[in-house]
């Protein structure tokens, strides 16, 4: 019965608000409730009649009026005894006062309604005169959301979160927070989004303060910054010490961070407490069990399960790359410069001809990685066609495509490494050791077809960087033996990898190794490296040498390090950031400096030779 009268009360009101608009005038209607409306109730026509009298001047005082500076015209509740407001002659206790509506009318409907109307300008200064109520924005703003309108859905959501009073803001706000946030990201309003958090942190309900560290660890996450994830971790602990998303976030940060036992040892310390605690429901302790037990394959089927539409066919392709047979040979022949060069075979081209039809985005030819366009707008499509013919993979150009496609939307979660990238690094292993078997040579970018062999072997390095550490720098390590000319630039990501491993002797020996004559030249990040391997080895008189060195490079980087919260500093469109600059400082901190703060004394005796 309720949802009947929420149908008819919505039909009712946006009905009433269309005939509202036309002059924003009382009688008009009433006029209007007593005739057409009165049809729109359903039912008797005299007790439809009744209730859209009754119901016409509860919504007139609440409808928002352009003409008012978009202040309503509440009426006055008549008495009992005094004439209805209604306008129809008799008392009130005779007319409207008898009436009992189905259900509640809710306050701010008219104003929803409003918001969800207004286009353009017109919407633009309903939203500036500041008279909106909170919940009328929430609603309005989550139904934009809900059906695609972005640009409408955030223009109504900043509304909600500027207001002075973010007491007044309803407990159903963290979605919408959440939402906002979202849309910033998706439209690239990496500013707004920033304020907005910052805004939240400083000011906001601990309800939200504790969301927006959530969000924020999450989105440090994204960005390789692994020490400001932890910072925000730990101020979310302190915000909202029994959340249970905290138990998610720090599995997922500890598996960023290479610590898989202590990850589900957390897991498992997170459902101790919260389980006696008897707030969740059984979905929630079980999955809290799950994260205990493993928590890379318990992330990894949340993944899935959340992408909807692709559930089924990423689920279908984890089980083909499981049960892969082994990959055929490849052709492979010396060149006349004694330089290596692999040439794809008719068969091979037949088989990538067949996945292309379904995969269609072409791979960026001179670079490293990336497509000319999304392939993920139609994989459903050629993961699915994939799946019926893994015979397709025998090509390492389809083996190429699926690489970077994977890695493109699952290479920073460290939990998909086992069930995606993994299988496919067999693959290709097989195939490098095939050309290592033909004896010395390079493997040159620019001969044959040998981009294709290298460009998916660095698309899998990346995708198991993180969940597959060893795996990934032994390929990489394997690279570089292939092309001494590092033209895919893996020397620094071994070196970082080598560091993270607590193999310093070894970092040390590939930093003076790979280091060009010219020092100017030098990457910033095998130049730190090499001060972190001599600190951590107590080589400290060489360790300032190499400062010196770094500083050089780049005067940015040791202050860029040493700051607790310095300001971000972005690079261009290319993503690339100029050797020196303080993008290129930031980029390093980013990646690195959580391996400087893990290091006992290391932070301290960098900030002595801040000035040296």
């Amino acid at each position: 019965m309720l949802a009947v009268w929420v149908e008819q009360l919505l039909g009712f009101a946006s009905g009433a608000l269309m005939v509202i608009r036309e002059d924003e005038r009382y009688p008009t209607l009433m006029a209007w409730a007593r005739g057409e409306g009165a049809e729109l109730m359903g039912g008797n026509f005299s007790q439809a009649q009744a209730q859209a009298q009754a119901l016409a001047p509860e919504l007139w005082s609440q409808t928002p009026l352009e003409r008012l500076d978009f202040a309503c015209e509440p009426l006055a509740r008549p008495g009992p005894n005094e004439p209805c407001w209604c306008d129809s002659g008799r008392k009130t206790k005779h007319c409207c006062g008898a009436v009992t509506l189905p259900g509640q009318v809710p306050a701010h409907l008219m104003w929803m309604l409003s918001l969800s109307d207004w286009k353009g300008r017109d919407l633009k200064a309903a939203l500036a005169s500041g008279r909106a109520p909170a919940q009328a924005l929430l609603e309005a703003g989550l139904i934009a959301a809900e059906s695609g309108q972005r640009g409408r859905a955030q223009q109504i959501l900043e509304s909600l979160f500027e207001q002075a009073d973010w007491s007044q803001l309803p407990e159903q706000a963290e979605p919408a927070f959440e939402i906002l946030v979202d849309l910033y990201q998706e439209r690239g309003f990496t500013r707004k989004r920033t304020a907005l958090l910052d805004d939240v942190l400083d000011r906001g309900p601990l309800f939200l303060r504790g969301v927006a560290l959530e969000r924020l660890c999450l989105m440090h996450l994204d960005n390789d910054d692994l020490d400001s994830a932890r910072e925000a971790f730990v101020r979310a602990q302190q915000a909202l010490p029994d959340s249970p998303t905290l138990a998610y976030i720090e599995a997922m940060l500890l598996l960023h961070e290479g610590h898989d036992e202590e990850a589900a040892e957390r897991a498992g310390f997170w459902f101790r407490r919260l389980s006696r605690q008897g707030d969740l429901d059984d979905d929630q302790l079980q999955f809290l069990a799950d994260l205990a037990e493993n928590p890379g394959a318990t992330l990894a089927e949340q993944l899935l399960n959340a992408e909807e539409d692709l559930a089924d066919p990423l689920a279908s392709l984890q089980a083909l790359l499981e049960s892969l047979p082994t990959a055929p040979k490849l052709l492979i022949r010396r060149t006349d410069e004694g330089s290596l060069e692999y040439r794809t075979t008719a068969r091979e081209d037949t088989l990538f001809a067949a996945w292309f039809a379904h995969f269609k985005a072409v791979v960026i030819g001179d670079a490293p990685m990336g497509f000319e366009e999304d392939p993920w707008e139609h994989a459903g499509d050629w993961l699915g066609e994939l799946c019926s013919h893994p015979e397709w993979l025998d090509s390492p150009q389809v083996v190429q495509g699926l690489s970077l496609a994977l890695t493109s939307r699952f290479g920073s979660l460290p939990w998909m490494a086992p069930s995606l990238f993994s299988p496919l690094a067999d693959r290709v292993e097989r195939w490098l050791e095939q050309v290592q078997a033909e004896g010395d040579g390079t493997l040159k970018w620019e001969d044959g077809d040998n981009a294709i062999l290298l460009r998916t072997s660095l698309a899998l390095v990346v995708g198991m960087e993180r969940g597959a550490r060893q795996r990934s720098r032994e390929l990489a390590e394997r690279l570089l033996l292939l092309d001494d000319q590092d033209s895919l630039g893996l020397c620094e990501l071994v070196l970082d990898q080598l560091l993270r491993e607590g193999r310093d002797q070894d970092a040390l020996e590939l930093s003076e190794r790979e280091s060009p004559e010219d020092e100017s030249s030098c990457p910033l990040g095998l130049l730190m490296g090499r001060v972190l391997a001599l600190f951590r080895l107590e080589r400290r008189d060489e360790a300032v040498q190499a400062i010196a060195a770094a500083r050089r490079q780049n005067p940015h980087a040791l202050a860029m390090l040493c700051a607790d919260n310095p300001r971000p500093a972005r690079t261009g469109r290319d993503g690339v950031a100029e050797s020196g600059s303080r993008a290129e400082a930031w980029q390093y901190r980013t990646l690195m400096r959580d391996q400087w703060r893990t290091t006992p004394g290391a932070l301290e005796w960098l900030r002595e030779h801040l000035t040296g």
